[in-house]
């Protein structure tokens, strides 16, 4: 699919869940979130119908975000249930890797093919802080469980404020080399200012190359993460909301005053 700007939309990034373990202090206000009634999550079944009308129409790489996707109740099924539609050829996932150690074997032999792991500090009581109550232990443990499976590469996601020379930014780097995962730097976003730059060691904030679109937990094609366009499944059908997704996608990122990190997936 090729959107007005012509740009191959190749890549869909799929938010399964709204809800998250962890309470990252850039993804989820103090005060908390309101988060979606489960009857207006989609169901598996019809996860795996968007994706199949995706791929008819040219998507053949699929990410599973959130939230949080290892909270999704039966998620190493829908791993399995996707990776077994033909022309699926890169399935990913991005977690925080709280829930790694316990999924990472069954993720691969479901057919997931690689996966992104957030990890902004390795100083313990830092991590505990900004996540709000997590533990980096489970972290580190959902790193080693996904080696020993087998993912290669395993990408390290690490967010930064302002510069990959912060301290935190330069000490999970070396973390990274020292254990052979690739290392991302994601600067700090703000959805409702248009706060957003290239991701260095990826490609995401490069606009004139954008080839996503996602789709929201509740069923929403979202052309961009920095725009408030979305389209229903329900209120247009999957193959019209997609494609209407495509060609309403801009030519850059603005800002998206209805929608938050947490729920659309990043």
């Amino acid at each position: 699919m090729f959107d007005r700007y012509n740009r191959n939309i190749n890549y869909l990034r799929i938010s399964v869940t709204d809800r998250c373990n962890l309470r990252c202090q850039y993804c989820i206000p103090a005060t908390g979130v309101e988060l979606m009634n489960h009857d207006e999550i989609l169901s598996f079944e019809t996860i795996v119908e968007v994706v199949k009308e995706a791929i008819q129409k040219g998507i053949n790489k699929v990410r599973l975000t959130g939230g949080e996707p290892l909270v999704r109740k039966g998620i190493v099924d829908l791993v399995k249930m996707i990776a077994e539609i033909e022309g699926v050829e890169d399935l990913t996932m991005t977690t925080n890797g709280k829930l790694l150690e316990k999924f990472a074997f069954r993720l691969k032999e479901a057919g997931l093919r690689r996966i992104n792991i957030s990890l902004d500090t390795l100083d313990p009581e830092r991590y505990t802080n900004l996540t709000r109550g997590g533990l980096l232990a489970d972290v580190l443990k959902g790193i080693r469980a996904a080696q020993a499976a087998g993912f290669d590469p395993i990408k390290i996601n690490c967010v930064i404020m302002k510069s990959a020379d912060e301290p935190d930014a330069v000490n999970v780097k070396q973390f990274a080399e020292n254990n052979g995962l690739k290392i991302r730097f994601i600067h700090q976003m703000d959805l409702s200012t248009g706060e957003f730059s290239l991701v260095e060691g990826g490609d995401g904030g490069d606009c004139k190359n954008c080839n996503r679109v996602r789709l929201t937990a509740n069923g929403g094609f979202k052309p961009c993460l920095f725009n408030d366009q979305v389209y229903s499944i329900t209120d247009f059908g999957i193959s019209d909301a997609l494609e209407k997704a495509v060609l309403g996608k801009p030519r850059s990122g603005t800002r998206n005053l209805s929608g938050k990190f947490f729920n659309i997936g990043g």
